[in-house]
């Protein structure tokens, strides 16, 4: 208790350098490189020297106002959620970690607070990070990592251990952040996957280990058909402006769109096939992270050699504008990484 005493009053005034912006809109001018208090961790949190921070078109989207008025919470914001870093100062409550310890985190993305020397994270979505992980390999993972997951685990049941029934998936944007992974861990379980992408992607996607790979631009694969004459049981859904008939006639009788983007037409299509008992359905994916179980589990599948974080760039966060112009331009291959 002393100890934590000690750190806490040795944080305290300090000041930390940290990106924000203070309104909607304004893209890569309007972050700005500021010096703010080092936060202070509550009981049940943990204060993070941060290392690496990836981002995430989430966090371009609540720049650009996709949630107003209710995300962010407050103005100016530090934006960004997945970090890495090491653990400097714990709150009261917290049992599972101590000052030294290397971690990765999944911030709140109400509040974010990730593009910042220093952050307060909770310890239920906070996990240790071994030394075979680097700081940039672990902030790739949270949203994109989790969300791949998901999908592919929870909601089209594959299990990672290749123990279930063979499964034929489409990974949309396979080279992106969500799809690179999502391209990974079906292949762990079994699928045979194909992946889109653009020409300049098309080795890389397969390297991940796709079994086939389209070229979005072509005719071929702007109509998502496999050169194989698979018929789809699950699509992973990374990219945007893909029609539902696009879709149907590429799927299994029980297929499932899983999209990650959904829109308003997306939500009609969905309750469309719902009030006709469709076999074949979109489904919306939104993530809400409650628990570190999964974020546990692809850290240890990284530091296995079994999943791997593929870097599209790396920015220091004096160079943060650059990273996120990258992340607006829409062709990130992997992960985009700010070192702190």
């Amino acid at each position: 208790m002393k100890l934590v005493k000690t750190i806490a009053e040795d944080m305290a005034g300090k000041l930390m350098r940290a990106v924000q912006y203070d309104s909607y809109g304004g893209g890569p001018a309007g972050l700005k490189l500021i010096e703010v208090p080092v936060p202070t961790p509550n009981e049940d949190e943990v204060l993070l020297r941060l290392e690496a921070t990836s981002l995430n078109p989430l966090d371009l989207r609540i720049q650009k106002g996709v949630a107003r008025p209710f995300v962010p919470r407050k103005f100016p914001v530090i934006p960004c959620t997945d970090v890495a870093g090491e653990v400097v100062d714990v709150g009261s409550s917290v049992v599972k970690f101590k000052a030294g310890d290397k971690v990765v985190a999944l911030l709140n993305p109400l509040i974010g607070g990730g593009l910042a020397e220093y952050v307060v994270a909770k310890e239920s979505l906070t996990v240790p990070r071994p030394e075979e992980v680097s700081a940039a390999e672990g902030a790739g993972l949270p949203i994109a990592a989790l969300t791949a997951h998901k999908a592919l685990v929870d909601v089209a049941g594959i299990k990672l251990d290749g123990s279930g029934p063979r499964m034929n998936v489409l990974v949309t944007a396979a080279s992106g952040g969500v799809g690179h992974y999502a391209v990974q861990l079906a292949k762990l379980g079994n699928a045979h996957v194909t992946g889109t992408c653009g020409a300049r992607n098309v080795e890389f996607v397969k390297n991940l280990g796709a079994d086939e790979v389209l070229d979005y631009k072509t005719p071929e694969g702007a109509k998502l058909k496999s050169p194989s004459g698979q018929k789809y049981d699950v699509v992973v859904h990374c990219a945007r402006d893909i029609s539902w008939s696009t879709f149907e006639p590429n799927l299994s009788d029980t297929g499932k769109v899983i999209d990650l983007t959904p829109g308003p037409s997306s939500m009609c299509t969905y309750v469309l096939k719902k009030l006709t008992f469709s076999k074949k359905q979109l489904l919306p994916l939104v993530l809400i992270p409650k628990e570190d179980k999964e974020l546990n589990l692809l850290v240890r599948l990284v530091k296995e050699g079994k999943l791997k974080t593929c870097f599209d760039s790396k920015h220091p966060l004096s160079k943060v504008q650059d990273a996120w112009a990258k992340s607006l331009d829409g062709h990130a291959t992997g992960k985009i990484i700010v070192e702190i």
